[in-house]
């Protein structure tokens, strides 16, 4: 019978023995296996959203920003961003936040390699046009208050922090410390006029508005030093 059995399975009539066909089965290596069952790393799953969020913004622009693009671009399931973030106003907000964080960062880096208050407050004007032009997408999102949550705990922090960072560098210049949530009337408006002159030269550059300007200046002439001469107010 078992020279029939041979015989049999080299014809593929049969395949295998029934205990051999268990034998084999259980030797088989679960490595393979194993890996396609691996869940998602969750700790890391938020982070992973962001950057992948942070991607489109600045390839495509915010309008292509929606919560299935950042789930498909993240290589995760569309309601993962619902999640962590609950809407489209929250994952924004929480992006904002990020973008808030680094712009601050840029800000205080500026400014601790400058020496006198007034140069300080200089290189962090410069700093602020720089982040803008690295993040078009990050800096345009972060004053769009209509799309963003500013009750959200991380992104008014984050705001705050940033505010604080240019209104010390203000209150340096003036030679007065500022007291956070009340300024007087002559310090608000320093922090207003500084702020307003770096954030609309900003704007006026990544919207193209500053090309006929910048084309007709004299040669080895640039953005940076036109920037300078309005800080400067040359």
């Amino acid at each position: 019978m078992e020279t029939n059995r041979k015989k049999a399975r080299a014809r593929g009539r049969i395949t295998a023995a029934p205990g051999e066909a268990v034998a084999r089965k259980r030797a088989r290596p679960a490595g393979r296996k194993h890996r396609q069952a691996a869940p998602y790393h969750h700790g890391a799953l938020r982070e992973a959203l962001l950057t992948a969020a942070e991607r489109i913004l600045e390839r495509e622009g915010m309008p292509a920003l929606t919560l299935r693009a950042a789930a498909r671009e993240a290589g995760v399931s569309h309601a993962a961003p619902a999640h962590h973030f609950g809407d489209l106003s929250g994952l924004l907000s929480e992006l904002a936040a990020v973008g808030f964080r680094r712009f601050r960062e840029a800000l205080l880096v500026a400014a601790d390699l400058a020496t006198e208050p007034g140069e300080q407050l200089d290189a962090m004007g410069s700093a602020y046009v720089s982040f803008a032009k690295k993040y078009p997408g990050m800096f345009t999102l972060m004053f769009r208050s209509e799309r963003l949550d500013t009750t959200r705990p991380a992104l008014s922090d984050a705001v705050d922090a940033a505010g604080s960072a240019l209104a010390q560098a203000v209150g340096a210049q003036r030679r007065e410390a500022i007291i956070k949530g009340a300024p007087s009337l002559a310090q608000a408006a320093g922090i207003v006029r500084a702020w307003a002159v770096v954030h609309g030269f900003a704007v006026l550059l990544l919207d193209g508005r500053l090309n006929k300007i910048l084309s007709n200046l004299p040669r080895g002439e640039t953005e940076e030093t036109l920037l300078q001469a309005v800080l400067n107010r040359r």
